[in-house]
């Protein structure tokens, strides 16, 4: 486990509020012929935030101001909630146990790492998730839903599902879940002018996603 990360949660008011998403880095290299050449530096995406958008009022600057301390500006990693993509299921839909595919059992392996799966089938991008939302994973063993503790357990620090007994030999194990992603601040420095403020100036708040 990541020893500087903190599992707390960014003020989610703020978090709904605030922009970004995903970044890739792409390397584009045009021959003589006017051909294109495409180099992915990065096999996973990466997201930047700006949470200063979703801050409209001094109680909720105040308790950035107190976030950003306790994590030592740069130095500890914690829990964000982003407002477009926390779920495993379609947009504004209830996660259910058949959202995501994990995998297929081989009757041994009893642990497998959540993830979400983006486009496709053509060229599909599964992203491994680490910080589901405790309380809301969902999974199923061959179309059957299963109970939580009785059938398995959630590492909420790691993603990982740990079934009591390993499942059958070809099942397919589906799982549909809530989750966070796992960020730091992207400045050690909140330079915040309460004046521009009062008059509607948006403060910029970078934040990072980090592994873990």
């Amino acid at each position: 486990m990541f020893q500087d990360f903190h599992e707390i949660l960014f003020p989610v008011s703020v978090a709904l509020l605030g922009s970004g998403g995903p970044e890739r880095k792409t390397d584009i290299i045009v021959t003589g012929s006017g051909n294109e050449e495409r180099i992915a530096r990065w096999e996973r995406s990466r997201r930047r935030y700006d949470a200063g958008s979703g801050v409209k009022t001094f109680a909720e600057l105040n308790e950035i101001l107190h976030f950003f301390e306790e994590c030592r500006g740069r130095l500890y990693g914690f829990r964000w909630r982003d407002r477009i993509d926390f779920s495993s299921s379609a947009f504004l839909t209830t996660p259910t146990a058949f959202d995501q595919i994990l995998g297929r059992a081989d009757g041994a392996t009893n642990q497998f790492q959540l993830i979400k799966k983006y486009g496709s089938d053509f060229t599909p991008y599964l992203r491994c998730i680490q910080k589901p939302v405790v309380g809301s994973v969902r999974v199923a063993i061959g179309g059957i839903e299963k109970s939580p503790s009785t059938d398995f357990v959630v590492d909420h620090i790691n993603g990982i599902v740990s079934f009591n007994d390993p499942p059958a030999r070809g099942a397919a194990i589906t799982a549909g879940f809530l989750f966070d992603v796992p960020v730091r601040f992207d400045t050690d420095s909140l330079q915040i002018d309460f004046s521009a403020f009062a008059a509607g100036e948006i403060p910029k708040i970078p934040l990072v996603e980090i592994q873990v």
